[in-house]
Protein backbone atom coordinates (compact mmCIF):
# COMPACT_ATOMS: atom_id res chain seq x y z
CA UNK A 1 0.00 0.00 0.00
CA UNK A 2 1.03 3.71 -0.61
CA UNK A 3 0.22 6.45 1.95
CA UNK A 4 0.95 9.69 0.42
CA UNK A 5 2.46 12.75 2.21
CA UNK A 6 3.52 15.44 0.03
CA UNK A 7 3.18 15.76 -3.60
CA UNK A 8 4.37 19.51 -3.85
CA UNK A 9 2.50 20.59 -6.87
CA UNK A 10 1.61 24.18 -6.63
CA UNK A 11 -1.99 25.72 -6.92
CA UNK A 12 -2.05 28.06 -10.57
CA UNK A 13 -6.09 28.90 -10.72
CA UNK A 14 -7.29 29.55 -7.02
CA UNK A 15 -6.09 31.01 -4.09
CA UNK A 16 -7.09 28.96 -1.47
CA UNK A 17 -8.62 25.55 -1.39
CA UNK A 18 -11.26 26.33 0.36
CA UNK A 19 -13.32 24.00 0.08
CA UNK A 20 -10.73 20.96 0.33
CA UNK A 21 -10.09 22.70 3.87
CA UNK A 22 -13.81 22.67 4.55
CA UNK A 23 -14.12 19.32 3.86
CA UNK A 24 -11.35 17.85 5.74
CA UNK A 25 -12.61 20.42 8.93
CA UNK A 26 -16.18 19.12 8.91
CA UNK A 27 -14.89 15.65 9.08
CA UNK A 28 -13.17 15.88 11.47
CA UNK A 29 -15.73 18.53 13.41
CA UNK A 30 -18.02 15.17 12.72
CA UNK A 31 -15.48 13.03 14.73
CA UNK A 32 -15.20 14.70 17.97
CA UNK A 33 -18.99 15.82 17.98
CA UNK A 34 -19.22 11.65 17.78
CA UNK A 35 -16.16 10.48 19.11
CA UNK A 36 -14.93 12.64 21.54
CA UNK A 37 -17.62 14.67 22.74
CA UNK A 38 -20.34 13.53 25.28
CA UNK A 39 -22.10 11.47 22.97
CA UNK A 40 -25.89 12.25 25.32
CA UNK A 41 -25.79 15.07 23.01
CA UNK A 42 -25.62 13.63 19.70
CA UNK A 43 -25.49 9.79 20.31
CA UNK A 44 -22.39 7.43 20.14
CA UNK A 45 -21.10 6.08 17.39
CA UNK A 46 -22.97 3.03 16.86
CA UNK A 47 -26.22 4.96 16.94
CA UNK A 48 -24.67 7.71 14.50
CA UNK A 49 -23.70 4.79 12.02
CA UNK A 50 -26.89 3.21 11.85
CA UNK A 51 -28.79 6.66 11.93
CA UNK A 52 -26.72 8.60 9.01
CA UNK A 53 -24.31 5.70 7.60
CA UNK A 54 -25.82 4.11 4.42
CA UNK A 55 -27.15 0.51 4.80
CA UNK A 56 -27.53 -1.58 1.42
CA UNK A 57 -30.27 -3.15 2.40
CA UNK A 58 -32.57 -0.33 3.68
CA UNK A 59 -31.30 1.73 1.21
CA UNK A 60 -32.70 -1.34 -1.51
CA UNK A 61 -36.59 -1.20 0.86
CA UNK A 62 -35.56 -4.77 1.62
CA UNK A 63 -35.70 -4.06 5.48
CA UNK A 64 -36.77 -1.31 7.31
CA UNK A 65 -34.65 0.60 9.80
CA UNK A 66 -36.11 0.22 13.04
CA UNK A 67 -37.74 3.45 14.64
CA UNK A 68 -35.43 4.83 17.08
CA UNK A 69 -32.46 5.08 15.11
CA UNK A 70 -35.12 7.43 11.78
CA UNK A 71 -33.15 10.45 11.69
CA UNK A 72 -34.50 10.45 8.46
CA UNK A 73 -37.81 9.08 6.92
CA UNK A 74 -38.14 6.74 4.60
CA UNK A 75 -38.44 9.23 1.69
CA UNK A 76 -34.77 10.79 2.30
CA UNK A 77 -32.73 7.93 3.23
CA UNK A 78 -30.78 8.68 -0.27
CA UNK A 79 -29.42 11.57 1.81
CA UNK A 80 -27.22 8.83 3.97
CA UNK A 81 -25.19 7.99 1.01
CA UNK A 82 -23.53 11.50 1.56
CA UNK A 83 -24.05 11.85 5.24
CA UNK A 84 -21.91 8.44 5.64
CA UNK A 85 -18.84 9.95 3.98
CA UNK A 86 -18.52 12.29 7.05
CA UNK A 87 -18.54 9.42 9.93
CA UNK A 88 -15.66 7.59 10.88
CA UNK A 89 -15.00 4.31 13.30
CA UNK A 90 -11.84 5.72 14.97
CA UNK A 91 -8.68 8.33 14.68
CA UNK A 92 -6.59 6.13 12.12
CA UNK A 93 -9.80 5.78 9.67
CA UNK A 94 -9.92 9.13 9.96
CA UNK A 95 -6.51 10.07 9.38
CA UNK A 96 -6.41 7.35 6.92
CA UNK A 97 -8.70 9.41 4.47
CA UNK A 98 -8.19 12.91 5.40
CA UNK A 99 -4.46 12.47 4.31
CA UNK A 100 -5.50 11.69 1.06
CA UNK A 101 -7.88 14.72 0.87
CA UNK A 102 -5.35 16.98 1.57
CA UNK A 103 -2.61 15.79 -0.39
CA UNK A 104 -4.99 15.94 -3.47
CA UNK A 105 -8.00 17.63 -2.69
CA UNK A 106 -6.12 21.19 -3.60
CA UNK A 107 -4.74 20.39 -6.95
CA UNK A 108 -7.95 18.71 -7.86
CA UNK A 109 -9.89 21.76 -6.74
CA UNK A 110 -7.86 23.76 -8.47
CA UNK A 111 -8.20 22.18 -11.87
CA UNK A 112 -11.78 22.42 -11.55
CA UNK A 113 -12.68 25.06 -9.39
CA UNK A 114 -14.37 25.65 -5.92
CA UNK A 115 -18.16 25.03 -7.13
CA UNK A 116 -17.29 22.32 -9.44
CA UNK A 117 -15.30 20.85 -6.82
CA UNK A 118 -17.79 20.56 -4.48
CA UNK A 119 -19.98 18.82 -7.27
CA UNK A 120 -16.92 16.56 -8.27
CA UNK A 121 -16.35 15.39 -4.22
CA UNK A 122 -20.28 14.92 -3.86
CA UNK A 123 -20.95 12.33 -6.54
CA UNK A 124 -17.57 10.86 -6.07
CA UNK A 125 -18.91 9.73 -2.42
CA UNK A 126 -22.84 9.22 -3.38
CA UNK A 127 -21.61 6.95 -6.62
CA UNK A 128 -19.18 5.17 -3.97
CA UNK A 129 -21.99 4.28 -1.55
CA UNK A 130 -24.33 3.04 -4.48
CA UNK A 131 -21.62 0.80 -6.40
CA UNK A 132 -21.65 -0.50 -2.23
CA UNK A 133 -24.96 -0.67 -2.48
CA UNK A 134 -25.51 -2.54 -6.08
CA UNK A 135 -22.89 -5.25 -5.11
CA UNK A 136 -24.08 -5.51 -1.54
CA UNK A 137 -27.62 -5.58 -1.98
CA UNK A 138 -28.48 -7.46 0.79
CA UNK A 139 -25.90 -6.07 3.30
CA UNK A 140 -26.92 -4.88 7.08
CA UNK A 141 -23.88 -3.09 7.77
CA UNK A 142 -23.83 0.20 7.58
CA UNK A 143 -21.18 1.80 4.89
CA UNK A 144 -19.19 4.76 6.79
CA UNK A 145 -15.78 6.60 5.96
CA UNK A 146 -14.85 8.90 3.13
CA UNK A 147 -12.49 6.81 0.97
CA UNK A 148 -15.20 6.38 -1.77
CA UNK A 149 -14.51 10.22 -2.36
CA UNK A 150 -10.83 9.79 -1.37
CA UNK A 151 -10.30 7.13 -4.50
CA UNK A 152 -12.07 9.86 -6.70
CA UNK A 153 -9.54 12.18 -6.18
CA UNK A 154 -6.88 9.98 -6.37
CA UNK A 155 -8.03 8.63 -10.15
CA UNK A 156 -8.65 12.35 -10.95
CA UNK A 157 -4.94 13.63 -9.42
CA UNK A 158 -3.79 10.44 -11.82
CA UNK A 159 -5.10 12.01 -14.57
CA UNK A 160 -4.12 15.17 -14.16
CA UNK A 161 -0.64 14.97 -13.11
CA UNK A 162 0.60 11.56 -13.39
CA UNK A 163 3.87 12.49 -13.88
CA UNK A 164 4.05 14.25 -10.58
CA UNK A 165 6.63 12.86 -8.24
CA UNK A 166 4.95 11.94 -4.75
CA UNK A 167 6.31 11.41 -1.45
CA UNK A 168 4.87 8.80 0.32
CA UNK A 169 4.96 5.77 2.94
CA UNK A 170 5.54 2.34 0.95
CA UNK A 171 4.40 -0.65 2.50
CA UNK A 172 3.52 1.87 5.75
CA UNK A 173 6.87 2.28 6.59
CA UNK A 174 9.35 3.11 3.81
CA UNK A 175 9.23 6.72 2.15
CA UNK A 176 10.00 7.25 -1.08
CA UNK A 177 9.44 9.90 -3.98
CA UNK A 178 7.59 8.32 -6.74
CA UNK A 179 6.10 9.51 -10.08
CA UNK A 180 1.75 9.25 -9.53
CA UNK A 181 1.13 7.11 -12.59
CA UNK A 182 3.65 4.19 -10.81
CA UNK A 183 2.19 5.23 -6.78
CA UNK A 184 -1.51 6.28 -7.50
CA UNK A 185 -1.51 3.79 -10.50
CA UNK A 186 -0.34 0.75 -7.93
CA UNK A 187 -2.34 2.32 -5.60
CA UNK A 188 -5.96 2.29 -7.71
CA UNK A 189 -5.04 -1.48 -9.18
CA UNK A 190 -4.61 -3.01 -5.75
CA UNK A 191 -8.15 -1.50 -5.12
CA UNK A 192 -9.99 -3.45 -8.16
CA UNK A 193 -7.61 -6.27 -7.10
CA UNK A 194 -8.97 -6.39 -3.83
CA UNK A 195 -12.19 -5.88 -5.09
CA UNK A 196 -12.17 -9.10 -7.05
CA UNK A 197 -10.59 -11.35 -4.10
CA UNK A 198 -11.81 -10.06 -0.42
CA UNK A 199 -15.11 -8.77 -1.44
CA UNK A 200 -16.20 -10.18 1.95
CA UNK A 201 -13.72 -8.08 4.05
CA UNK A 202 -14.08 -5.34 6.82
CA UNK A 203 -12.91 -2.55 3.93
CA UNK A 204 -15.64 -1.83 1.14
CA UNK A 205 -13.18 -2.05 -1.74
CA UNK A 206 -16.87 -1.54 -4.27
CA UNK A 207 -16.67 1.75 -2.57
CA UNK A 208 -13.45 2.43 -3.60
CA UNK A 209 -13.54 1.53 -6.84
CA UNK A 210 -16.77 2.91 -7.34
CA UNK A 211 -15.28 5.94 -6.35
CA UNK A 212 -12.30 5.52 -8.45
CA UNK A 213 -14.37 5.06 -11.57
CA UNK A 214 -16.47 8.37 -10.92
CA UNK A 215 -13.47 10.31 -10.20
CA UNK A 216 -11.76 9.80 -13.23
CA UNK A 217 -14.65 10.24 -15.43
CA UNK A 218 -15.95 13.33 -13.42
CA UNK A 219 -12.44 14.97 -13.80
CA UNK A 220 -12.69 15.14 -17.67
CA UNK A 221 -16.24 16.60 -17.61
CA UNK A 222 -15.63 19.08 -15.00
CA UNK A 223 -11.72 20.58 -15.27
CA UNK A 224 -11.07 23.79 -16.58
CA UNK A 225 -10.78 23.77 -20.33
CA UNK A 226 -7.13 25.73 -19.70
CA UNK A 227 -6.43 22.59 -17.52
CA UNK A 228 -4.84 19.38 -19.91
CA UNK A 229 -4.69 16.89 -18.81
CA UNK A 230 -1.51 13.93 -18.41
CA UNK A 231 0.69 16.67 -17.53
CA UNK A 232 1.00 17.96 -21.15
CA UNK A 233 2.02 22.19 -20.26
CA UNK A 234 5.11 22.90 -19.92
CA UNK A 235 5.85 24.10 -16.58
CA UNK A 236 9.43 26.00 -15.70
CA UNK A 237 11.23 26.40 -12.22
CA UNK A 238 10.19 28.92 -10.52
CA UNK A 239 13.89 30.16 -10.63
CA UNK A 240 13.42 30.57 -14.49
CA UNK A 241 12.23 34.06 -16.10
CA UNK A 242 11.73 34.38 -19.98
CA UNK A 243 12.05 38.15 -20.71
CA UNK A 244 11.18 38.37 -24.63
CA UNK A 245 12.45 41.91 -24.43
CA UNK A 246 16.39 40.54 -23.57
CA UNK A 247 18.87 41.65 -26.40
CA UNK A 248 20.52 38.75 -27.93
CA UNK A 249 24.43 37.36 -27.27
CA UNK A 250 26.76 39.41 -29.84
CA UNK A 251 27.84 37.86 -32.54
CA UNK A 252 30.54 36.07 -32.85
CA UNK A 253 32.95 36.37 -35.81
CA UNK A 254 34.41 32.52 -36.67
CA UNK A 255 38.09 32.85 -36.18
CA UNK A 256 39.85 31.15 -39.48
CA UNK A 257 42.08 29.09 -37.82
CA UNK A 258 40.91 25.73 -36.55
CA UNK A 259 40.59 24.65 -32.49
CA UNK A 260 43.62 23.20 -31.09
Amino acid sequence: MFIPLYDGKPIKHISLQWVTLTIIGLNVAVYLMVNVLDSSLIGDLQYISLSLGHIPSIGNDLKTLPAEYQLLSDDYYFVTMLTSAFIHADLIHLAGNMIFVWVFGDNVEDALGHIKFIIFYVLCAVAAVWFHGLVFADSDGPLIGASGAAAGLVTAYLLLHPKMKIWGLVLFRIPLRLPAYIALGGWVAYQFIMFLIDSDGQISWASHVGGALTGALLVVVLKRRAVPLFDREVILPDAVELKPEASLPPEVKQSPWGRG
